[in-house]
C-alpha cells in the first residue's frame, strides 16, 4: 500500500494518560521508525503533547473515540493540528496483540496509509446545542420513569386513576392526587375535581378513586410529585436555553417544522445531532447510512444475507422515530401512504424505518439545497404507476370472487 503520510501519529487514550506513537521515515530508504511516548490527560500535559507533535511535523493524527476521554484532546488540538477522530470498531487491532502501545502503533500505521475515515464532529455552537438537547431528553425520560413508578405505587393503594384517565400528567389527575395527599378520601369529592372532558367520566372516576389510600401512600406520593416538579423545572430551563442556542439556526429549524410529523422539539434535536451544514455528508444516502435508517450490506458468494440497520445515533433515531409515527397518523400525507403500502407486506417495524429513511432524505435536501418541502400527497404512488395500481385492484377483486370488467368513465 502507498504511504500517504510519512509522518503520522496514533493516540491510544485512557482516563489518566495517552500513549502517542509517532511514525516517521528511518535512515534507510523505505524504512520507518516509531517512537512511543506517554503523556498525561490534564490540560497542561495536553498542551505539552501539542508542542511535541508540532516539533515532530506530523501531517495526520488519529485517535479513537474512547468514551468521553477523547474530548479534551480533540478540542484542544482541532484548531492547531490535523487530528482525526475515528470509530474504534473500524480501527480494531489484531486479536491477541492488544496493549496500549500496540494500539497506538497500529493507529499510526493506519493513519500513514490513510485507511481510516474521520467521524463527524460538529462545530462548537452545534456541540453546545447538542449538550442541551441531550440533557433535556435525559431529564424527560427520568420524569417519565417517575410517573411510571407513581402509577405502579398507586396500585398498592387500590386507586385505579390511571385506568380511567389517559395519563397521570394531566391537570385533573394532578389535582386529584394532590387532594389525596392533603387528606381527602371521599371518592365523590375527588371525582368532582375533574376538568373539561374528564367530567364525562365522573361515574368511572368515583369507582376508580375508592381505595385504601393511607398516610404512608400520601408520604410516598408527595415525594414522587416533588421529584416530578423538580424535573419539570429543569426541563423548562433547558427549553429556554435551547431556544437561545438555536437562534443562529432559526431558519433551518423552521424549515424542518414544515415536514409532516416533525415538531419543534424534534427539529431542535435533529439539528443538534446533524448540524445545519450538509457539506459534511456528500448526499442524502450518506446521511441516512450515518443515521442508521437504511439496511446494512451483508453479501457473500453472491448471496445477500440478513442485513439489519446499524446502530447509528440513538438520539437522532429516536427523534426520527417519533416524527415518523406522528407522520403516519396524518392520513392525507405521502408518509402515511408509504407506511400503509409497506405495512401490508413488510410489517410495521420495517415500514416505519422506511418512513424514517424518507424523512432523513427530505431533511438533507431541505438543509443542503434550501428546497421547500413539497407534499406529494397520499395518491402519489397510484398516480405514478397507474397501470400497476389498476392491475392490483382488479386482482384483489377477482380474489374475492368478482368478475371485473373495466369501462373507462366518461368525463
Amino acid at each position: 500500500m502507498d504511504i500517504i503520510h510519512e509522518r503520522a501519529a496514533g493516540m491510544d487514550i485512557s482516563k489518566r494518560d495517552v500513549k502517542v506513537a509517532v511514525r516517521h521515515p528511518g535512515k534507510r530508504k523505505g524504512s520507518f521508525t516509531t517512537d512511543v511516548r506517554t503523556f498525561g490527560a490534564t490540560t497542561s500535559q495536553i498542551l505539552e503533547l501539542i508542542d511535541y507533535l508540532k516539533a515532530e511535523q506530523v501531517t495526520t493524527i488519529v485517535m479513537e473515540a474512547t468514551s468521553d476521554y477523547w474530548k479534551p484532546f480533540y478540542y484542544l488540538m482541532e484548531e492547531e493540528l490535523p487530528v482525526l477522530l475515528v470509530n474504534a470498531k473500524q480501527a480494531r487491532n489484531i486479536p491477541g496483540r492488544k496493549t496500549d502501545v500496540n494500539d497506538a502503533t497500529w493507529l499510526a500505521n493506519l493513519a500513514a496509509h490513510e485507511l481510516l475515515r474521520a467521524s463527524f464532529i460538529p462545530s462548537q455552537p452545534i456541540r453546545e446545542l447538542r449538550d442541551l438537547t441531550r440533557a433535556r431528553t435525559t431529564f424527560v425520560r427520568d420524569r417519565t420513569k417517575v410517573y411510571q413508578r407513581m402509577e405502579k405505587f398507586l396500585e398498592s393503594s387500590g386507586i385505579k386513576l390511571s385506568s380511567v384517565a389517559s395519563s397521570l400528567t394531566g391537570v385533573s389527575a394532578r389535582n386529584m392526587l394532590q387532594a389525596l395527599i392533603d387528606g381527602e378520601r371521599d371518592a365523590t369529592v375527588l371525582a368532582e375535581l375533574a376538568q373539561r372532558s374528564m367530567r364525562r367520566k365522573i361515574p368511572q372516576l368515583i369507582d376508580a378513586l375508592d381505595g385504601r389510600f393511607t398516610d404512608h401512600h400520601a408520604f410516598m406520593m408527595r415525594i414522587l410529585l416533588r421529584q416530578i416538579d423538580e424535573l419539570t423545572a429543569v426541563i423548562d430551563q433547558l427549553t429556554v436555553k435551547i431556544d437561545e442556542a438555536i437562534s443562529p439556526f432559526r431558519d433551518a429549524c423552521s424549515a424542518l417544522e414544515t415536514i409532516p410529523g416533525i415538531s419543534r422539539t424534534s427539529a431542535q434535536v435533529i439539528l443538534a445531532e446533524i448540524g445545519a451544514d450538509m457539506t459534511v455528508f456528500p448526499d442524502a444516502a450518506h446521511l441516512a447510512s450515518w443515521a442508521g435508517v437504511c439496511p446494512g450490506q451483508n453479501e457473500s458468494a453472491g448471496r445477500s444475507k440478513s442485513s439489519h440497520t446499524r446502530g447509528g445515533n440513538m438520539y437522532l433515531k429516536a427523534a426520527l422515530g417519533t416524527a415518523a409515527m406522528a407522520a403516519t397518523k396524518r392520513k392525507d400525507t405521502f408518509f402515511a401512504a408509504k407506511f400503509r403500502r409497506l405495512y401490508a407486506r413488510r410489517g410495521g417495524s420495517r415500514a416505519l424505518v422506511a418512513v424514517e429513511h424518507t424523512l432523513i432524505v427530505a431533511i438533507w435536501h431541505l438543509l443542503a439545497t434550501g428546497e421547500v418541502f413539497k407534499e406529494l400527497g397520499p395518491n402519489f404512488y397510484a398516480q405514478r404507476n397507474e397501470s400497476r395500481s389498476k392491475i392490483k385492484a382488479v386482482k384483489e377483486l377477482e380474489r374475492l370472487g368478482y368478475d371485473v370488467q373495466l369501462v373507462p368513465s366518461v368525463a
